[in-house]
């Protein structure tokens, strides 16, 4: 998948200018073949993070795992992935939101406590992360990783309710932002979501076998059945004696992230109870409604923009051409060449197609733009094949604030459209005419209402508190300390 930047070449995983993928989870209870499946999961879940993977396995209760910096099909070569035997496993894809890219951070953590061992995925990010880890820490708690996520390991050591789905709840409640949720004793799988429910997590089948996965699509690689989306709010409690559902937050109004539709999800998958294909197709068919430009072909930045750029054609009744072909083999490391060769980070995994752009007037698609560099890189590329015109249309409104809730985004003064105009943005691109879906021809994409969504990016409504909040509230707490105590002549 791809958004602008995912081409930069300012680093050599293209980390310059990027909307980046979140995680992903998955989870098996009741299936011999438990690790396998969760190989598979997390194979169709791979868009969602190529910084590691991990899978860890219960075998008659004992838990054991395996980690590794890098992308699925490398981590779990066939030695790695036999000695992962027992019918219940949890698996995890990252990519880091908090924390860095070390085989520390690489999820499902696995820890001992007073009731034996536990394991934990999680997709999303906690927005008071580091006032908890603070706290922990002052209490003794020893951290190995950067993760938010080992917070909520150490909330769940921490607590002393008696059953393991209590102390991930009381965990749990302690907790602000964004999570889905798997965690596992060996004897029991317990799935959670936010109540705000902005990270998705679906239920399904495999014959008697549950299935847990952040989209459809990896339950659809293994044959099993969606049953349904573990909702907002949600605790899933699955053991031997079946499955058992509680809400113990409190309730709120959802606010589902709206980039699971621009950007994040597989295009075959089924988010939020809606086709993200088609969700999709009806942002490009939205874009053309407010359009009146005329144009040869439209052209999508590939790969998450092709759906839009398809729905744009069908709408305006421009044809659609492959104008970009895509490297598909680029690993997340390569030897980087001296200067002499222009933007090799972006060539290398997109080139034009020279017979299908010259000389023509271009609609050229793409789900958004962050810093503008990649976007700058890619029309002058097309500029090289002497295209007549180019007129840029992004699939969602400007993106003018970071999120907080599982997407990394740069800070808010390196977001391009936080400094400039939209017709500065299009002279600094350099393209004809540029324009952006607007916030209710996006939401009118989904099929839902406009409150159902966390739109907080483009308009910097926030549902939760934030990290700056909480650091602000600290700092308002030690001032109130230090001007009140001991303030008498001495």
């Amino acid at each position: 998948m791809h958004s602008d930047a995912d081409l930069d070449d300012s680093a050599h995983d293209f980390d310059g200018d990027h909307l980046r993928e979140e995680c992903g989870v998955f989870g098996v209870f009741g299936h011999p073949d438990a690790a396998t499946l969760t190989y598979l999961g997390l194979y169709a879940l791979q868009h969602r993070g190529q910084e590691g993977a991990g899978i860890v396995a219960s075998d008659n209760g004992q838990l054991i795992g395996h980690r590794g910096v890098g992308l699925v099909a490398d981590v779990f070569k066939p030695h790695r992935l036999k000695p992962l035997k027992g019918d219940i496993a949890i698996g995890h894809v990252r990519y880091s939101t908090f924390g860095t890219s070390v085989l520390e951070n690489v999820q499902p953590f696995m820890r001992s406590y007073r009731y034996g061992s536990v394991s934990l995925c999680h997709n999303g990010n906690l927005t008071n992360a580091s006032v908890l880890r603070d706290e922990l820490e002052a209490d003794g708690h020893i951290f190995q990783a950067t993760s938010d996520t080992e917070v909520i390991i150490h909330l769940i050591a921490k607590s002393r309710e008696g059953s393991f789905v209590d102390c991930v709840i009381d965990a749990l409640q302690k907790v602000v932002g964004a999570f889905s949720i798997l965690a596992t004793n060996g004897e029991e799988i317990v799935a959670a979501r936010d109540p705000h429910g902005f990270r998705p997590l679906v239920l399904g089948k495999l014959g008697s076998s549950y299935i847990l996965a952040s989209e459809t699509c990896a339950l659809d690689i293994i044959d099993a059945e969606h049953v349904r989306d573990i909702e907002p709010g949600e605790v899933v409690l699955i053991d031997r004696n079946g499955i058992r559902s509680v809400r113990p937050f409190e309730a709120v109004e959802p606010k589902r992230c709206i980039f699971e539709y621009v950007y994040v999800a597989r295009p075959d998958s089924v988010v939020f109870g809606h086709s993200v294909d088609e969700v999709r197709k009806q942002l490009g068919r939205n874009l053309a409604k407010e359009d009146d430009v005329e144009a040869d072909i439209v052209m999508a930045v590939p790969d998450s923009s092709n759906q839009v750029a398809l729905g744009y054609s069908h709408e305006s009744g421009i044809p659609f051409d492959m104008g970009f072909i895509r490297n598909h083999y680029v690993g997340r490391t390569f030897i980087e060449p001296d200067q002499q060769i222009r933007d090799f980070g972006v060539k290398i995994k997109l080139n034009p197609a020279r017979s299908a752009v010259e000389g023509k007037r271009i609609v050229l698609v793409d789900d958004s733009i962050v810093r503008g560099t990649t976007s700058k890189k890619i029309i002058k590329m097309l500029r090289k094949c002497n295209v007549k015109e180019i007129h840029f249309r992004i699939s969602c409104p400007p993106i003018i604030n970071g999120c907080y809730y599982g997407i990394d985004t740069p800070q808010k003064e390196k977001l391009i459209a936080a400094k400039m105009s939209v017709e500065e943005m299009r002279q600094f691109l350099g393209v004809d005419s540029l324009k952006f879906q607007t916030i209710d021809g996006m939401i009118d994409a989904t099929g839902m209402r406009k409150d159902q969504f966390c739109l907080a990016c483009f308009n910097n409504a926030y549902p939760t508190l934030i990290p700056q909040d909480f650091e602000l509230n600290k700092r308002e707490f030690r001032r109130h300390v230090d001007t009140s105590v001991d303030v008498a002549p001495r």
